[in-house]
């Protein structure tokens, strides 16, 4: 995180408060100075010892000045992002508890007790819900109210059992020690579901309370990108989940491919009147089981670096088998093995009739299997080489070999 911090006020370095009222800051110069206030006012109001900390991200426009004015702490985040802005702050702030929102006046930072009792009573991190809490008319835009944030926040449920109605409020508290420990990296507007997804896999305990949002005050465009941000927040949730980014599918097609090699492996099925499937089509569905196999691969790959990053799961047993590499080269061997023993046989009948025409769809569905079960193999064997050496060469560079 440091390298996000460029300085801070030397009261941060000192003192130790329970909480830092955090907000990211770039050419915020119309709204910023009434954030502040109504944070200032929330400290002295509910009697909590905090501070008010902008996290400035190179702002030309005099936020900083405004802040000092209006007795707030400022950070210099030269690391451009919203992400990076907010690990600047949180590594600059000394209190127990941050509570961190945007400086466009949108949030009310004058109730915010609600975050302070949860986070009082344990919980590390503690989200606002605005659909529970009131969405002003006009305070979100229409794709993200009824399309971008209900499908990235049921996604979020979905993937990760994140117990919250609303995955991507920026107006949230937590636990600084208990955040900092899951070493945030994104620098984007991602920050926001990275600290959900990693809270949610390291099992931290996620509350969620009420809060409302208005239009905010601002007569600029705001820093977020409905399609670009929507993307870069799926992604995100996608390759942090295997499970439904390769398991998933991958059994899925697994069942289709192998279950419509069966169906045909006896000879053509009519569906329709006019409409048969023979061998061409058992030739797809080989193909497609092929394609899930390498997506599992893919699978296994994904939790076993994310494994070697840090990123803590739930351990299951089928995936302590598909990890070890002398287990997936036995599988490895039995699919190559089973691949050549069908490849021998298929020429073995060619030669048995002097190299002459065979029936071509009943020789053609051996031979094709064979080659599908000679490729799974394959990939098995350099797949689980490969997961292998990445793990050797990470622990040998951690240990400093």
């Amino acid at each position: 995180m440091t390298r996000y911090l460029s300085q801070a006020n030397e009261t941060t370095e000192a003192g130790y408060m329970e909480l830092t009222i955090l907000m990211p800051c770039l050419n915020e110069a119309e709204t910023l100075e009434i954030c502040i206030k109504k944070a200032k006012a929330f400290l002295a109001s509910s009697g909590v010892d905090g501070e008010v900390m902008i996290a400035d991200n190179g702002s030309t426009d005099g936020s900083q000045d405004i802040a000092r004015a209006n007795g707030a702490v400022v950070v210099d985040v030269p690391a451009r992002g919203y992400g990076a802005a907010l690990l600047g702050g949180i590594e600059a702030s000394r209190a127990r508890f941050v509570i961190m929102g945007d400086a466009d006046d949108s949030y009310d930072f004058s109730n915010l007790m609600p975050y302070v009792e949860r986070l009082r009573a344990g919980a590390d991190l503690v989200m606002g819900n605005r659909f529970k809490g009131g969405i002003a008319e006009g305070a979100m835009p229409f794709l993200h109210k009824y399309l971008g944030n209900p499908v990235l926040s049921f996604l979020g449920r979905l993937f990760f059992n994140v117990p919250i109605g609303d995955f991507h409020c920026g107006l949230r508290g937590f636990n600084r020690e208990s955040i900092r420990s899951l070493k945030l990296v994104t620098p984007g507007m991602e920050f926001a579901s990275e600290m959900v997804v990693k809270s949610a896999l390291s099992q931290l305990r996620i509350d969620e309370v009420p809060t409302t949002l208005k239009p905010d005050g601002r007569s600029r465009p705001p820093h977020l990108r409905t399609w670009r941000d929507g993307w870069r927040h799926l992604r995100f949730l996608l390759i942090f989940s295997p499970r439904y980014l390769y398991l998933v599918p991958g059994l899925v097609l697994l069942a289709i491919g192998v279950g419509g090699m069966a169906w045909l492996w006896s000879g053509p099925r009519e569906v329709m009147s006019d409409l048969a499937l023979d061998v061409h089509s058992f030739v797809g569905f080989t193909m497609i089981a092929v394609l899930a196999v390498q997506i599992l691969l893919f699978g296994v790959l994904s939790r076993g670096f994310a494994s070697i990053f840090g990123i803590r799961r739930e351990t299951r047993v089928w995936m302590s088998l598909a990890t070890s590499l002398e287990l997936m080269l036995v599988l490895a061997l039995i699919a190559v093995l089973g691949g050549l023993a069908g490849a021998w046989w298929c020429f073995s009948e060619w030669a048995r009739v002097g190299y002459a025409s065979l029936e071509y769809g009943k020789f053609l569905r051996p031979f094709v299997s064979s080659l599908a079960a000679l490729l799974a193999g394959t990939q098995m064997a350099f797949t689980a080489f490969f997961a292998s050496s990445f793990a050797e060469y990470f622990k040998h560079s951690k240990s400093g070999g």
